[in-house]
């Protein structure tokens, strides 16, 4: 009972400790030049957002100044986002070694992010109950806006992971809300960050895991 009881104690202690442990700040200033093209920076919003722990900035990012979207898009159970494949949809820059979706290590730097879907095959059974992601990209192996094809798509966050497997954060549903925030999930040990993205009809709301990876 007494060993129950501790344990019991540092599960509850540790939810608490995630809960309090990552927010977003706004972040008035551009990304940084020197870590993707001009091509790119042109199509970011001057002002983006870190992501922190206690006064440790884990990690920055710059969403488009508009995201292009399928006015025709009806979301499933599996396909929450009105986005292309291989649309650019901003920029990250890790202060500090961080973990995509599957527990690579992302190196410090900057990357781009990409929408993509998850390929229907048996490789990926279990891993995530939606098949929307953003796959990053290394910024000096993404020099231009466009979208990408599913190849070079991959190919490339491949390379940024370093494995045979693209670099990839895990896109939630997104809900309405378009205020910022990061969400806590304790019981999956997820932190998510929430916000608006702009587009030609209003703000799309997206929540993506930011710190946080699939179930083993």
């Amino acid at each position: 009972m007494f060993r129950s009881l501790v344990c019991s104690s540092l599960l509850l202690m540790s939810s608490l400790t995630l809960a309090a442990e990552y927010r977003v700040e706004p972040l008035n200033e551009p990304a940084p030049g020197d870590g993707i093209s001009a091509e790119v920076a042109a199509q970011l919003a001057p002002n983006g957002y870190k992501i922190m722990s206690g006064t440790r900035t884990l990690c920055e990012v710059w969403l488009t100044k508009q995201w292009p979207v399928n006015a025709a898009f009806k979301p499933s159970n599996t396909l929450l986002y009105p986005f292309e494949f291989g649309q650019l949809m901003g920029v990250v820059n890790y202060r500090r070694k961080g973990e995509d979706f599957r527990g690579q290590e992302i190196e410090k730097g900057v990357y781009t992010l990409r929408f993509a879907l998850q390929p229907e095959d048996g490789n990926h059974v279990g891993t995530s109950d939606t098949r929307d992601f953003f796959v990053l990209l290394k910024g000096a192996d993404d020099k231009q806006p466009a979208n990408l094809t599913k190849e070079s798509l991959f190919k490339l966050s491949a390379a940024a992971a370093g494995t045979t497997h693209p670099a990839m954060l895990s896109l939630l549903a997104p809900g309405k809300d378009t205020s910022l925030a990061v969400e806590n999930d304790e019981a999956k040990e997820w932190s998510i960050l929430r916000v608006g993205g702009k587009t030609a009809t209003g703000e799309q709301p997206l929540r993506v895991v930011i710190v946080g990876k699939a179930a083993e």
